[in-house]
């Protein structure tokens, strides 16, 4: 049987780690097959949590999660199931070392008082890129944060005066007869495109302040049809959607930059809702400016995915399924050009 034991430096922290009715904890032991308990450290603050089982490698892998949530716990009030995952994949893959540059950074401060914080290792370097450059292109799956963190990051910079004006803004692929069937006024019809937009700023400024900005003008929320002929000083600037943009949308929204002005654009590449046969603009941004100074490119993983696990599930199984697709249509030409 072999030990390894954990002190943690204060039972409020122990009480985190194990999560509500010990949820974290059963999730480990399940995870390597090993027991996990707490026992009294004497005079200490902390308590030692001891982890014990048959296999010295997997406990060894076990006190390693333990360790990274004793590290996650020290900036947070609470570990989510996603953390404890988060933790055991990267445990799991050799990387725990990367958990130990977090920090308690605070990317923003919502109305309510609720510290927003990168919590995956690719959030913080996503939030790190966008403090050092002017241009950062943000791409991967849904549910890794890439617009929520870009939104907080503007809200932060308006707070600061380090920008005059917040500029948001999405492409509306349906902007032709569909959107006609909506009700009311132009803006009542693209709000649907731009609610996604709308509820990450509710969230950081309250109702009433997010009313205020917009009547003011320092907050626009806008479809990227109204971005051509304008140049945005001052402003920080944000794409999101922006795999459906074609070539042309991209190169008219990037040459709007004004001075003192930041851009982040977002996107999920495998979600294009372009008509069959146009490239993407994202995509081809990607290619084109990755290698430019001050403009960033970072490509978010399944990893990343803060909602619900199953998400990342999800993502895992469209994937497989687009590879099995594509190696079947691969075999497919491979027999025809054989026979031919």
């Amino acid at each position: 049987m072999t030990e390894r034991t954990i002190v943690t430096d204060s039972l409020e922290q122990t009480a985190i780690i194990f999560g509500s009715f010990d949820a974290n904890i059963a999730k480990i032991e399940k995870e390597y097959g090993v027991d996990i308990v707490t026992r009294d450290n004497g005079d200490t603050a902390g308590s030692a949590i001891v982890i014990s089982g048959g296999d010295p490698e997997k406990v060894n892998l076990a006190a390693s999660v333990i360790r990274c949530l004793c590290r996650m716990a020290t900036y947070s009030d609470g570990l989510t199931d996603q953390n404890v995952g988060y933790a055991i994949d990267m445990v799991n893959d050799g990387r725990a070392e990367e958990l130990s540059a977090f920090d308690d950074d605070c990317v923003c401060i919502t109305m309510k008082g609720k510290p927003i914080k990168a919590k995956t290792v690719g959030q913080r370097r996503y939030v790190d890129l966008i403090k050092k450059n002017t241009i950062v292109l943000g791409t991967g799956p849904a549910g890794t944060g890439k617009t929520f963190l870009a939104v907080a990051m503007a809200v932060t910079a308006l707070r600061n005066r380090e920008v005059n004006r917040i500029v948001l803004t999405r492409p509306a692929v349906e902007a032709g007869e569909r959107l006609g069937y909506l009700p009311g006024d132009l803006q009542s019809k693209i709000n649907p495109y731009l609610r996604p937009l709308q509820d990450a700023l509710l969230e950081m400024l309250g109702p009433e302040n997010y009313a205020r900005h917009i009547e003011r003008g320092t907050i626009e929320i806008a479809p990227l049809a109204y971005m051509r002929g304008r140049t945005l000083d001052d402003s920080f600037i944000i794409l999101d959607e922006a795999q459906n943009t074609t070539p042309e949308q991209m190169k008219m929204f990037l040459t709007r930059l004004g001075y003192n002005s930041r851009a982040i654009v977002t996107g999920d590449l495998t979600q294009t809702d372009l008509p069959r046969g146009i490239r993407s603009g994202l995509s081809e941004a990607v290619r084109v400016l990755k290698n430019i100074e001050d403009i960033a490119v970072h490509t978010f993983t399944d990893r990343d995915v803060v909602r619900h696990r199953l998400v990342q599930k999800i993502i895992l199984a469209y994937e497989k399924h687009d590879r099995e697709r594509q190696n079947s249509a691969q075999d497919t030409r491979t027999r025809y050009l054989y026979k031919k």
